[in-house]
């Protein structure tokens, strides 16, 4: 399972928002390359680099800060946040992003999501399903529509995507633990899929209960910033696991 940390943009910094409330935002560090260094130095190799405002204004804006740490580690990037056009999706590539993360778009504009999937391959798109009380939401979280998501990841599925990533807003930022229940029920209606667990992670005991749960691998945001979880200890599961393979 990857242990993939999240570094969340807003005005060129990194932060956390609580229940994806702009208006409740959190800085962690004024500089997202001093972080990346500061993972990479801890053994993490997957970086979830979200565009917060590039979400909200519907167009990638810090494609500048996927370049420099793209230049400058080696992390494998996935970007999203704002990739609504073919533009934005080749200027993730072109910045260094390993795979694009997209949401919206997937519902607004299907057909865009298909020919990228084509054009790119499933492995280089990462889909992000956010959902609360059973709600999709879209444009960083700003709507919300009435569409099954078991049924949308159906869809998308037949549609060839692989890699999926779900975040349940109302557990995200809170700490509150992970949506175990959730998360069960689309490993086992999507056994083929790729599935990384996202939102209220706040233990080690969470990131091994994941683990079995049979995801592919789990963002850690505002645990690592709020010190609930250590880099240590995260380099420390890696390491035993691997040690157990």
């Amino acid at each position: 399972m990857d242990i993939i940390v999240a570094i969340d943009l807003i005005d060129g910094k990194c932060v956390r928002l609580i229940q994806g409330d702009f208006k409740r935002k959190k800085i962690y560090n004024n500089n997202p390359l001093e972080m990346a260094f500061l993972l990479e130095n801890h053994g993490i190799s997957r970086l979830h680099l979200v565009d917060l405002d590039g979400a909200k204004k519907g167009k990638v804006i810090h494609w500048k800060i996927l370049e420099k740490i793209a230049k400058h580690t080696h992390l494998i990037i996935d970007f999203g946040g704002g990739i609504h056009s073919e533009e934005d999706i080749r200027t993730v590539f072109e910045s260094g992003g390993h795979m694009a993360t997209v949401g919206s778009v997937a519902v607004q504009k299907p057909f865009l999501l298909k020919e990228w999937i084509y054009t790119y391959g499933g492995d280089k798109i990462l889909l992000g399903i956010d959902v609360k009380n059973n709600k999709i939401a879209i444009n960083g979280w700003t709507k919300f529509i009435e569409f099954p998501f078991l049924d949308f990841l159906q869809e998308k599925s037949n549609h060839g995507v692989k890699k999926i990533f779900c975040t349940d807003i109302s557990r995200d930022g809170v700490l509150s633990g992970p949506s175990f229940i959730l998360y069960k029920k689309i490993i086992e209606k999507f056994p083929d899929i790729e599935f990384i667990a996202s939102g209220g992670i706040s233990t080690m005991d969470d990131v091994d209960k994941l683990f079995n749960l049979g995801c592919s691998g789990v963002i850690v945001g505002k645990a690592i910033y709020e010190n609930k979880i250590s880099l240590s200890h995260l380099k420390n599961w890696k390491k035993k696991r691997n040690n157990n393979n």
